[in-house]
């Protein structure tokens, strides 16, 4: 017994302290040499959970379900079949899911008063409507349960309560009222006042609102934040594939591809060992670079392996079909994705929508997604959402023959995009500009705009985008010009277009052909090239095979 008494001791201990890992040895100890209570059960089964033993931890919650029932806890029992099924939403079994919120209400049924598991037991209705295209019935079922937390003075369930209301909010296009409840909700999270498994919930959910409501500073806030919560608990798994993907998303925006794909490569790693939830945004941070670089290849296989989450992968996608020249395609993934989705994530599909219309020739149809995007603009003042619509509108303007109007849009969007640290966007968004000054007839400022622009997008590693940045500096009056390519790099041009191997084109020149192999890769990544086809297509195009 006392041997049991000191493990339980060691495990409580390494409990209160995040050392999952310890907790999970020591409560197992323990429970070999005299059995746990059930609510020491309930930790084994918490810190299993975090460790990535999801089917482990359900199995020792279970027991700590039959353990209260055994002592007459039935509030306890409730409690645990509850978490049961919440775990297992989250880990894709509705069927159990089901059965056990079904078990838990029925006992909460059975209490002669009221208890704080009925707010819990609210939790997988309002999420359905919030996720159902249903936020003011989200938010309606929301209040109940945070009425029951605060009668009960449960922390946990006052908190996951104000989550769901301010993603019900968002959700509604009361930005400002929603990111205030997140922001309280993040008081008792970062003050350590919750439990690890709903501190965890709401950071990632957090995080996630954030997004769709095109805050990106409180996006890198609770990032940075989550990210040191999971630092001070290394070997958690749950949560930390999640954070993973959130810093890809960030690395992304901010111009860090090669961070962004460590990150999202790790996030896909820590959802094999049992963060579920990071399964989507692990391989879609990886396929968006992947596309932004032109692999698109790679980018098609991350996106497919982002699907097995149950989530479509948009608007990638439909944005690697238009870099594929695939029109139809695009326009037909982003149509049905926007048409289906809800208030909050359709708004993320604007900006794609409107670029992919325009590519297509539907101006109409663009100008109807700039509109409705500029007026969720002026309800809400977050500088990308600014920022998107500016660029977005800038370019629907332009597309309608209106370049005088378009430029100080297009300008105050790319200021936008470079105040935010979004160097891509900024790039595009210059690019436009620079269309516009060209438009108008003020074509020395367009060459400068075409130029800054494609070195941004080379410095990227944007493939794809510096060769369309490249194929503009050229004026109609100097076609033959080489655009970004240095005299040697020409002179190595014309010998791939003329069917020169690398080793034959060493020999024309007096070069080695390691270094004619550099010139090359040089000239197909300035160019935004995949292959020596593309390139020899490009010399032939652009006059410079004489």
């Amino acid at each position: 017994m006392a041997t049991s008494e000191a493990g339980l001791d060691r495990g409580r201990s390494a409990f209160e302290e995040h050392r999952w890992t310890d907790a999970v040895e020591h409560f197992l100890d323990a429970d070999q040499s005299g059995g746990l209570p059930a609510p020491d059960l309930e930790r084994l089964a918490t810190v299993e959970i975090l460790t990535g033993k999801t089917d482990a931890g359900i199995d020792t919650l279970t027991r700590a379900h039959e353990e209260y029932l055994v002592v007459g806890d039935v509030a306890g029992a409730a409690r645990c079949a509850g978490w049961i099924g919440i775990h297992l939403m989250n880990a894709g079994q509705p069927a159990r899911s089901t059965g056990w919120f079904a078990r838990a209400g029925r006992l909460v049924a059975e209490l002669n008063e009221p208890c704080a598991v009925e707010g819990l037991l609210l939790m997988p209705t309002a999420l359905g409507m919030l996720f159902g295209s249903n936020p003011e019935g989200a938010r309606r079922v929301f209040t109940d349960a945070l009425a029951i937390g605060e009668k009960f003075q449960d922390r946990d369930l006052i908190s996951l309560s104000l989550l769901g209301t301010g993603q019900a909010c968002v959700a509604l296009g009361d930005v400002s009222t929603g990111v205030g409840l997140l922001d309280e909700v993040m008081v008792a999270v970062t003050a350590g006042e919750l439990s690890p498994v709903p501190s965890g919930i709401i950071y990632c959910a957090v995080i996630g609102t954030c997004h769709l409501a095109f805050d990106l500073r409180r996006a890198l806030e609770w990032t940075a934040a989550l990210d040191r919560w999971c630092g001070g608990r290394p070997d958690m798994v749950l949560f930390s594939g999640q954070c993973q993907s959130h810093r890809a998303d960030l690395y992304r925006l901010h111009g860090a591809w090669d961070d962004a794909v460590s990150a999202a490569k790790d996030a896909q790693r820590l959802s094999a060992a049992g963060d579920y939830q990071a399964l989507y945004g692990g391989y879609y941070q990886q396929g968006e670079v992947e596309r932004l670089r032109g692999e698109f290849a790679a980018a098609e296989e991350c996106y497919r392996q982002a699907a097995r989450s149950g989530y479509e992968p948009q608007p990638g996608l439909a944005l690697l079909k238009l870099a594929r020249g695939e029109f139809p395609a695009a326009q037909t993934l982003i149509r049905r994705a926007a048409d289906a989705a809800d208030l909050a994530t359709r708004r993320h599909l604007l900006p794609a929508l409107v670029e992919i219309e325009l590519a297509a020739g539907d101006t109409a149809a663009a100008r109807r997604a700039a509109d409705e995007l500029a007026s969720v603009a002026q309800d809400c003042g977050m500088p990308m959402l600014q920022a998107a619509s500016c660029q977005a509108g800038g370019a629907v303007l332009l597309a309608e023959g209106e370049p005088a109007l378009a430029q100080p849009v297009l300008r105050r969007g790319w200021m936008l995009w470079r105040e935010l640290g979004v160097p891509f966007e900024a790039a595009r968004c210059r690019t436009l500009v620079g269309q516009a000054c060209r438009a108008s007839g003020d074509d020395d400022s367009a060459v400068m705009d075409f130029e800054a622009a494609h070195a941004e997008f080379l410095a990227l590693g944007a493939a794809p985008a510096a060769a369309w940045a490249a194929s503009l500096q050229d004026t109609p009056a100097h076609d033959a010009q080489p655009g970004p390519l240095t005299p040697r790099e020409l002179e190595v041009l014309r010998l791939v277009a003329s069917g020169m191997a690398n080793r034959a084109i060493a020999g024309e020149l007096y070069l080695s052909e390691k270094t004619v192999a550099r010139h090359v890769s040089n000239i197909l990544l300035k160019l935004g090239l995949q292959s020596r086809v593309a390139a020899t297509k490009y010399a032939y195009d652009h006059g410079l095979t004489a």
